[in-house]
């Protein structure tokens, strides 16, 4: 537990600064660090199933997709940026099977070229594209301020899943892929999503302007250029948003329970590996990229 905290304590701040006041292709190419670790880790998983990854091509791909998105990172607009990022993410989607296919016919024993190939585009998939969105998110109008509405809104759903869960959950959520996950735990979640997200909804501008104030943020990256949606809207996306990440929390116990580990690796003290800290972002990222991209595409 001590652990747990002091790491956590050490990270927030590291990444409330990135995410705030670092340039967008900085971001990006953290995001890309990040993703290549988080790729590293769910590629030794899959040995457990008996695959036998593609690593090398696997990097390459998924360090170039995030070379693209660094170096087309800054003087766009964020409708060009966005539709820019649309484009290049489908046609990375599309051939992606067929790059991994190709290098897989290598194989000497033919069995293991589609799991290898199937292994490395699920984690492109998987990890990369959400990494990628979060970081084009940042371009958005209000990029930093998404962010952090993102972060805060994940973060305070897991913080209370974890110690409700643990005080009075007694209802077992899913017993078979996580033991521990309770409804109690997921309704403690949820709700401390939707009050996280009214109070950022009620105190965006000063926010905003506090950050500003602080040289935390640029101008662009407060919610001043966006019109405040009406209360309704914003408690869904963050109820959708909680949903999505704990799904994405439940996705990673599945495949850690598949292959018999309790985490994904040791890279963090007390949290276990990088995909264990990340897995509900990879869920839920995508959930507000959309969302922020069909605002400014309005």
């Amino acid at each position: 537990m001590l652990k747990r905290i002091a790491t956590a304590l050490v990270l927030i701040p590291i990444v409330l600064l990135l995410v705030m006041r670092a340039p967008v292709p900085i971001v990006a190419a953290v995001a890309g660090v990040v993703a290549l670790i988080t790729v590293q880790e769910f590629l030794k998983l899959t040995e457990s199933y008996n695959v036998q990854p593609l690593r090398l091509p696997t990097y390459i791909f998924v360090g170039l997709f995030f070379l693209l998105l660094a170096a087309s990172a800054s003087g766009e607009s964020p409708q060009l940026s966005g539709l820019n990022f649309v484009l290049g993410m489908g046609f990375a989607c599309a051939i992606s099977p067929f790059v991994f296919l190709t290098i897989a016919m290598r194989r000497t024993q033919m069995s293991g070229a589609y799991p290898a190939a199937a292994a490395s585009a699920f984690a492109f998939a998987y990890i990369a594209l959400p990494m990628g969105m979060l970081a084009q998110l940042r371009q958005q109008w209000a990029g930093a301020f998404w962010i952090l509405y993102l972060l805060l809104v994940v973060w305070a759903g897991d913080i209370f899943a974890y110690f409700v869960g643990r005080s009075v959950g007694r209802h077992l959520m899913a017993p078979r892929i996580s033991p521990k996950k309770t409804w109690e735990g997921a309704l403690a979640s949820l709700l401390a999503s939707l009050v996280v997200g009214m109070l950022l909804y009620n105190y965006a501008l000063p926010i905003s302007t506090a950050l500003l104030n602080a040289h935390l943020i640029a101008q662009r990256d407060g919610f001043f250029a966006l019109q405040k949606p009406p209360l309704g809207p914003t408690l869904l996306l963050s109820g959708v948003i909680n949903v999505a990440a704990q799904l994405g929390d439940l996705v990673e116990s599945l495949i850690k329970r598949g292959a018999g580990v309790k985490d994904s690796g040791t890279i963090l003290p007390g949290h276990g590996g990088m995909l264990d800290r990340i897995d509900a972002l990879l869920f839920a990222a995508p959930v507000l990229w959309y969302y922020a991209a069909w605002r400014v595409m309005q």
